[in-house]
């Protein structure tokens, strides 16, 4: 039977660890939930071990609902349950009118554990990749409160939010891509198909080719030859080192690496603080309380050095030593935002001061992100020019050295 380790609270507010036997993840958190304790996380134990895994990619899973789904299932659930109706007649309603197939049969096996019983907050737990801990801690946090329409309503503005959010960025980053992609396929068409023209007009000539030229042809050859083995290596290099780093220990010291990057190890922190910040923020809004929102945040940081910080910090927060201090000790997030931590705790704001952290990181993120693809674009541009200059210029010598055979 799959094991799955497990975090929750339980009536005393202590958060606890283990693991547990059961059919699937849905089971697990019933069953945890039955003896009393509010659920954080039940993940499950990967069986496999030693380095036959590291190529084995699972392509049969069925995948979860994706961001524009979700702000819209969120969204609709929020305006029938705050119109009057029930959560059982508000999935099916939902699940009935959606167009996408995956997204009816998900939200159905959702409304078949509410009618069976199961909370919401529970029945969501059980669809992993659709419904993040963030979505279900809060939904949790709106049933116990009695204030899940509003909740929900809340989820989905924060949802489109984020959405708006990875929208913009990725739309910034599509025209230096797509420069690269154009200067590359120029250089792979000078190379392998304008170049080597020459080779055979210079040998009926009896004279050799100008020294660049007969560099850049070689180069090319090069390409020819070793190009399919090389992206077959680049391939399974990725593969295998996905799945290495996926080992916590590896992860933890690339993620350190990575915020501790020159230039881009400021934007990973800003955008780290902003993730952590609006959801400790949201959650403390719902009214979850201070130690299970910092697991819930911590998980969602996408960052195994900053949340091994935010694991500290709780450790301090518990023992009544605050928060903020062990987070701006820790040296991986912007003083602003573990001074407006601060503040919160003093003036018992964490909550609104979070949010307001949250919307300020956010923001910087968002700026950093469009300065760094405004200078990369003109950098782009003047190294691929170099390039193709380059070709071209010897493409030239070698026409200009057939003129002097001629003459």
């Amino acid at each position: 039977m799959p094991q799955f380790r497990w975090s929750a609270v339980d009536g005393g507010g202590v958060v606890g660890h283990g693991v547990i036997d059961a059919p699937d993840r849905g089971s697990a958190v019933e069953r945890l939930q039955r003896q009393g304790r509010i659920v954080l996380r039940a993940d499950p134990i990967e069986g496999r071990a030693g380095w036959r895994h590291l190529l084995d990619i699972n392509l049969t899973s069925e995948r979860g609902l994706d961001s524009a789904t979700l702000c819209e299932v969120t969204r609709e659930l929020a305006t029938m349950l705050a119109a009057g109706q029930d959560l059982d007649r508000a999935l099916r309603f939902v699940a009935e009118h959606t167009p996408r197939a995956r997204t009816r049969v998900i939200l159905q096996r959702v409304r078949d554990k509410v009618r069976d019983g199961s909370s919401l907050a529970a029945a969501l737990a059980g669809e992993p990749r659709s419904f993040s801990r963030l979505y279900i801690g809060l939904v949790r946090a709106g049933e116990a409160g009695g204030s899940l329409p509003a909740t929900l309503d809340r989820l989905a503005s924060l949802l489109e939010r984020e959405r708006s959010l990875n929208t913009s960025l990725r739309a910034a980053l599509v025209y230096p891509v797509i420069l690269v992609l154009a200067a590359i396929g120029s250089i792979v068409l000078l190379l392998e198909y304008v170049l080597p023209q020459f080779v055979p007009v210079f040998e009926q000539a009896g004279a050799k080719l100008p020294a660049s030229t007969r560099i850049l042809i070689a180069l090319g050859d090069a390409v020819r030859v070793a190009g399919p083995w090389a992206i077959i290596g680049l391939l399974v290099a990725v593969v295998v080192g996905r799945r290495v780093i996926a080992q916590p220990a590896a992860r933890t010291r690339v993620d350190y690496w990575l915020l501790r990057l020159p230039g881009l190890g400021l934007l990973t922190r800003e955008t780290i603080a902003g993730r952590l910040t609006r959801t400790l923020g949201s959650l403390l809004q719902n009214g979850v309380a201070l130690m299970p929102a910092l697991i819930i945040a911590r998980d969602a940081l996408g960052n195994l050095a900053a949340a091994a910080a935010v694991d500290a910090a709780a450790t301090t927060a518990k023992g009544g030593g605050g928060l903020a201090a062990p987070l701006a000790a820790s040296g991986l997030f912007p003083p602003r935002m573990t001074h407006l931590l601060q503040l919160g705790e003093e003036a018992a704001q964490l909550a609104a001061m979070s949010l307001k952290a949250a919307d300020i990181h956010e923001e910087r993120a968002r700026l950093m992100t469009q300065r760094l693809v405004a200078l990369t674009v003109p950098v782009i541009t003047i190294l691929m020019g170099a390039a193709v200059a380059g070709i071209i210029g010897s493409l030239l010598t070698a026409m200009l050295s057939l003129n002097d055979l001629a003459m």
